[in-house]
């Protein structure tokens, strides 16, 4: 069943009617009405792609949160195998929010770390609903010194409203844990690849992003803060995230005309929640080709190529 958006509320109808009418000729074999519902398929069909042609940014923010789109759990089910799950920091717990450990990409070792939202009202409690608390970071940094001792290429996946701002995670020294992961993932001899497959908020995103290629899917954000938190600071009004959401250049599209990103990975139309194994299946292969890109570089030219990348960042945006 498919979760609808509140833009998307005229296609829902379209959708909901035709079912009806498939349901009514399942109860009533007499019945032929696939005719009309082909029609009324055919006008949804065509909706869709109306309503996904030109999406406003607030527009994009409110399907990369899609409770329907894929998680990081699932890329590595699709995509890693002989997957080996590594938990905890080695100083205070595991954090949930946080997932990552050995795997292979085809046959190409490597470290996954990414954020879990979760996908049910347990589950995202658990993982407390991707926000990471400083154990999480140190446990990615943990990862990435393991990757750079054996010489494994690092692939984030990137999904977070943000780091969990809680009292006891600026107790346990939040800021420090995101700036030393930050400065990790700077710091690697190994390829690193960084995608954002829904939110990447502030520094919890930053965290895992500061990789030598960084890309989104084409409806996923990126942005120093959410456009409700920014509308709160600068209008003392959250109401008016549409308007933050605009000033805040957030989209795959805006990032990727300043030099933020390197990438935009398509999405199936209607977004990624419509066609999961088309979505996972493209990012995989944007990974491989990014992977086999970077192998041609050496442990310094890989560092170089990484300073460089953040060093020109905007610098595409100001020429232009």
């Amino acid at each position: 069943m498919i979760n609808y958006l509140d833009f998307e509320k005229p296609l829902a109808e379209i959708e909901g009617k035709a079912e009806e009418l498939r349901a009514l000729a399942r109860a009533n074999e007499e019945m032929d009405v696939e005719k009309e519902a082909v029609a009324l398929d055919k006008k949804a069909a065509d909706l869709l792609v109306s309503l996904y042609r030109d999406l406003t940014p607030w527009r994009k923010c409110q399907v990369a949160r899609h409770p329907q789109r894929p998680h990081c759990r699932d890329y590595i089910a699709a995509l890693f195998n002989e997957y080996t799950p590594l938990a905890g920091d080695r100083n205070f717990a595991d954090d949930h929010a946080v997932m990552g450990g050995l795997a292979r990409l085809g046959d190409r070792p490597v470290v996954v770390i990414g954020h879990e939202k979760g996908h049910d009202t347990k589950s995202r409690i658990e993982r407390n609903f991707g926000m990471a608390r400083p154990e999480g970071y140190r446990k990615a940094v943990r990862l990435m010194d393991l990757a750079d001792r054996f010489g494994l290429p690092v692939v984030a996946l990137i999904d977070t409203t943000g780091a969990y701002p809680g009292k006891g995670a600026e107790e346990r020294g939040q800021s420090e844990a995101i700036a030393r992961s930050t400065e990790k993932c700077l710091q690697l001899k190994v390829p690193m690849i960084s995608i954002v497959i829904g939110e990447g908020g502030s520094g919890g995103a930053v965290a895992f992003a500061a990789g030598n290629r960084v890309a989104m899917l084409e409806h996923s954000v990126y942005s120093v803060i959410s456009p409700e938190g920014c509308a709160s600071i600068l209008w003392k009004d959250a109401t008016k995230m549409r308007e933050a959401a605009e000033a805040l250049r957030l989209t795959a599209q805006d990032l990727h005309k300043l030099g933020v990103i390197d990438h935009i990975i398509e999405e199936p139309q209607g977004g990624a929640q419509r066609d999961k194994e088309a979505t996972m299946a493209s990012v995989g292969a944007a990974i491989e080709a990014m992977l086999d890109d970077l192998s041609k570089k050496s442990p310094q030219e890989l560092l170089k190529d990484r300073r460089q990348k953040f060093l020109d960042i905007g610098a595409k945006g100001l020429a232009a």
